[in-house]
């Protein structure tokens, strides 16, 4: 009798207390401005720093060097200037280059100042060579084991 309000059942009404709700909200607002930042959201890519005007010593070629170079002519390719097949059917590239990886460990050539094999491959292509001709290139030095893989940038003649 004392009390007005609420529903003629004569009971009280439920109310949701939001105050623990905007607290819970703000706390993971705030967690989620943190991490946003974190995230990687860039490609890496590995450039040589410029040389120094002073360092223009001639530097000998490593003769553990690979190349892979792609002829738009024909679409053949040649691994150090060994033909080595075509584009089409990369399978004696990728048991070419495991051979020779699996020989390098056990000869132990290794890189420069590591305990890594040497495994670096660079992959000389003309511009006008359409792009998944390259990729197809790419993906079967990738199973052979080679890492890292360089792409020669230079306007190569057709």
């Amino acid at each position: 009798m004392g009390m007005s309000g609420g529903d003629s059942s004569g009971g009280a009404t439920p109310n949701i207390n939001v105050t623990p709700l905007i607290d819970v909200l703000l706390v993971l607002l705030i967690i989620f401005m943190v991490i946003t930042p974190m995230k990687p959201s860039r490609f890496e890519a590995k450039v040589p720093a410029e040389p120094k005007p002073e360092d223009q010593t001639i530097a000998k070629p490593n003769p553990l060097t690979l190349v892979v170079a792609i002829n738009n002519a024909d679409k053949k390719i040649t691994l150090n200037n060994d033909p080595i097949g075509d584009v089409t059917n990369t399978a004696e590239l990728t048991s070419r280059l495991t051979t020779i990886f699996k020989d390098r460990e056990a000869q132990g050539a290794f890189r420069e100042g590591t305990n890594e094999v040497e495994k670096t491959l660079f992959i000389k292509s003309p511009r006008s060579v359409k792009y998944g001709e390259v990729v197809r290139v790419i993906d079967a030095v990738k199973q052979a084991g080679a890492q890292p893989i360089g792409l020669q940038i230079d306007d190569l003649s057709e």
